[in-house]
């Protein structure tokens, strides 16, 4: 098939060499020239495993193609996806305004019957919005047939999400439309399931709001194991083994982050508002987890009493392994916070960094290495949760800190290990510490 992708950021991009890695010819579209020249050269703007060597790959085998030109692009399209972002408004409803741009350009140059697919989220009642928006600007008599297909992918490992997902679904009034992106995405063998529009745009924003409330649960639950002295580890594992509740999304820590999580909940807390429906339970989400990101600074006063002047090391400032993206990650507010408080913070993160000087600036300083940026320091904070830090020489990293103190918002290091790798105090999310201060 033939397919046009509108929007190459993390979400168009990652659909786009997918589906040409399954056969398909895609040419993704986005207005951005210096993105498009990047992508054209075989480079990808984002960091995401695996995303590069596919890119490379399908370009090479003419499958996959880039441009700024919606006529280029969409002159042959049976499919056009569309993969803008809407990003969070100030009253937490989605910001549609790209998608309204990417509606008025469409209108301008399709020249013939096209399915729509709208693959961004999006509050329900959109793709018909996007429609009547399309039909009263088309220039040219065509049918369009629109298609809800929301995406369920995770960052850092989003070609794993696309090529073997837990379930397609495709929302659409129309059979023969519906047949079609089924078709498209055979080659998957994935289970699928067709819904109206509407269900398919709510699935969505159930699903993320489900797991960001699963994780505030997780974290109130962790709180309340170190009131009383229990193992939110052990817990988490005892209500894993349950299979109506599951494991995943049961990891203690300092709250979810992300360009979807936050964005999600807020977007169908204004819907239900709107509408006139009350949802307390996601209120507390939210509060829970803007409470949780605080933790690890709590920790800090209670064991030092005062930050002013403390030397702290931030390990990790991507909202997650395997990415670089810092959209509303708890790294940001941890930052903040210990600068406000009088401390000197030293960051490193593997990946992070060049997006974390946009967002928390020269508030910090920010090393090359995790070792470079303990040097001297009180105080170590674990934040994201790399590989690399839970295979730290631990004894090692003891040596060049002033004070042998971690604070471990992932819960990430080997306890085993910590009892015996010299003096330490060792402060995790949810269970009992380690102070060893004899070695």
């Amino acid at each position: 098939m033939r397919i046009a992708v509108i929007g190459t950021g993390y979400v168009g991009l990652s659909t786009g060499v997918c589906l040409a890695e399954i056969g398909h010819h895609v040419v993704c579209i986005d207005v951005d020239e210096e993105k498009i020249n990047t992508l054209k050269q075989g480079f990808s703007p984002i960091y995401e495993p695996g995303l590069e060597d596919l890119l490379a790959k399908n370009s090479s085998a003419g499958r996959l193609a880039f441009t700024t030109s919606h006529e280029e692009g969409l002159s042959k399209a049976e499919i056009i996806i569309i993969a803008v972002g809407t990003p969070q408004s100030d009253d937490g409803r989605a910001n549609l305004s790209f998608l309204e741009q990417a509606a008025n350009d469409l209108a301008e140059h399709i020249e013939h019957d096209s399915i729509v697919l709208i693959k961004s989220t999006v509050p329900v009642g959109t793709n018909e919005y996007f429609k009547q928006l399309l039909l009263k600007q088309l220039r040219k008599k065509v049918k369009i047939q629109m298609v809800s297909n929301p995406e369920f992918l995770r960052q850092g490992s989003a070609i794993q999400d696309t090529m073997k997902p837990d379930r397609i679904i495709i929302g659409s009034e129309n059979r023969e439309a519906a047949g079609k992106i089924h078709e498209m995405y055979s080659p998957l063998h994935a289970p699928i399931l067709v819904t109206s529009v509407k269900s398919a745009e709510m699935i969505k924003y159930a699903s993320n709001a489900f797991l960001a409330t699963k994780i505030s649960f997780i974290n109130e639950i962790a709180n309340v194991c170190e009131a009383v002295g229990a193992d939110v580890e052990d817990v988490a594992k005892g209500m894993g083994k349950d299979h109506r509740i599951g494991a995943a999304f049961l990891q203690a820590g300092i709250g979810y982050g992300g360009s979807c999580f936050p964005k999600d909940v807020k977007a169908l807390l204004h819907s239900s508002k709107s509408h006139g429906v009350p949802f307390t339970l996601l209120e507390e989400t939210v509060a829970t987890n803007d409470a949780q990101k605080e933790r690890l600074v709590i920790k800090a006063l209670n064991r030092f009493g005062s930050l002013k002047g403390k030397q702290i090391a931030l390990l990790g400032l991507a909202f997650k392994p395997e990415t670089d993206d810092m959209r509303e990650a708890p790294s940001i507010i941890i930052a903040r916070s210990l600068t406000r408080l009088g401390a000197l913070v030293t960051a490193y993160d593997p990946v992070a960094i060049g997006n974390a000087r946009k967002v928390i600036g020269n508030e910090i300083k920010y090393a090359s290495t995790a070792m470079e940026a303990s040097i001297g320091a009180d105080a170590v904070f674990i934040v994201t949760e790399w590989k690399e830090f839970s295979q730290l020489e631990l004894a090692e990293l003891l040596k060049v800190m002033k004070q042998p103190v971690i604070f471990d918002g992932r819960n990430c290091l080997d306890e085993e290990k910590i009892k015996t790798c010299g003096p330490v105090e060792y402060y995790p999310i949810g269970r009992p510490g380690i102070i060893n201060l004899m070695g």
